[in-house]
Formats: structure tokens, C-alpha cells, sequence
């Protein structure tokens, strides 16, 4: 039988309170809990927590306290990033941000979704096993491309690519891939016009 780390692994839907999920939430609190506590003036000691945590770290990025994320592990940041103040990354799956790409305050990117039915929400197991997670939970990868701009509050939803050189307005949500070299606003967000070479 695939095990609860098999199937996060390929997308399918799993428990999210099975050890190896509890291990590592265990340990981005306490990556968490040093880092938020750490003077923003300690650029080294902040530099080498991210990259003993994250997935992988590029050169001068900078994330902005307080941050909240679920694994740490699977936040993987190319270089020239800049992450503002009180962002909020629910890794459970991969999120992957390209170089050069500023992410303003209040932003939150979500992997985990959940079955709309709660005939499959629900874990069908839970009765006999009161120590697993009461819904299920799938994992989804998040993409937001080279040279973007993401702007304050906006929400990025699971599974959602955006493309190199895109302007997200503040406020968005994002449910759905966004094109390259596009400015795009609202809830749902959408493509209000592309970017030219004059802006």
C-alpha cells in the first residue's frame, strides 16, 4: 500500500498530520521561531538561516519578518529576491520563485487544497485513527517566474504558474496560471493588458 509520503509526493491526496509532515513542520517552527527573533541588521546570521532551511537560496535575497511558512524546506528562491514583511508560504508543496522578483507585504501562497466534496474532504480513516488529520489534503506546486512583481496582499492560490516579467496587482487572487509579461488584477485575477517594451 503507498504510504502517506508516496502519495503527497505525486499529488494525491494524503494525511498531513502523518509523522513525517509532523517532523517537518517541527522544524520550520523552530527555523521560524529564530529567524522572526533575529535583528534585521544580522544579515549573515538571516542569510544562513534561509539557506540551512530553505530548499535552495540564490544570492542577495532578502526576507522580510515576521515570516510564516508550513516545511521551509520547499521554498526554493533564485537570486535578487526581495520578500517583504509578513508573507506567508504554505509549502507543503514546491514553491519556486525566479530571480529578480520582489514580493510585497501580506503575501500569501498556498500549496494545499482540499477535495470540494466533503465526502472526499473528510479522511474516511479518522474514527480509528484520531491522531491523523480529519481532512485530506493534496499538494500542489506554485511557479512565479524571473522578474516579477507581486504586489501587496495578493493571494496565490495551489498549482498556479506565473510567468517572467509579470505584475501582479495588490489585492489579487490568483487562481489560475497568468501569462508572461502581462500586468493582472483582481479576484479571480485576470490580464488587464501585456507589458511593451515602452512599460
Amino acid at each position: 500500500m503507498t504510504n502517506d509520503v508516496e502519495k503527497w509526493r505525486h499529488g494525491d491526496l494524503y494525511d498531513a498530520h502523518a509523522p513525517y509532515f509532523r517532523n517537518q513542520k517541527e522544524i520550520a517552527s523552530r527555523f521560524l521561531n529564530t529567524y522572526n527573533q533575529t535583528d534585521y541588521a544580522d544579515t549573515e546570521i538571516r542569510t544562513r538561516l534561509l539557506k540551512d532551511n530553505f530548499g535552495a537560496v540564490g544570492d542577495y535575497v532578502t526576507v522580510g519578518t515576521p515570516f510564516l511558512c508550513d516545511f521551509a524546506n520547499n521554498i526554493y528562491l533564485g537570486s535578487k529576491i526581495s520578500i517583504n514583511m509578513n508573507c506567508s508560504f504554505m509549502d507543503s508543496g514546491k514553491i519556486t520563485i525566479g530571480d529578480e522578483t520582489m514580493v510585497a507585504p501580506n503575501v500569501q501562497i498556498y500549496t494545499g487544497t482540499h477535495p470540494i466534496a466533503a465526502t472526499e474532504r473528510l479522511n474516511p480513516n479518522w474514527e480509528l485513527h484520531k491522531n491523523q488529520h480529519f481532512v485530506m489534503t493534496r499538494s500542489l506546486p506554485v511557479k512565479v517566474g524571473r522578474r516579477c512583481w507581486i504586489g501587496g496582499g495578493t493571494i496565490i492560490l495551489p498549482g498556479v504558474t506565473i510567468g517572467d516579467n509579470t505584475v501582479i496587482g495588490g489585492g489579487s487572487v490568483v487562481t489560475k496560471d497568468i501569462p508572461a509579461n502581462v500586468v493582472a488584477v483582481g479576484n479571480p485575477c485576470h490580464v488587464l493588458r501585456k507589458i511593451g517594451a515602452d512599460n
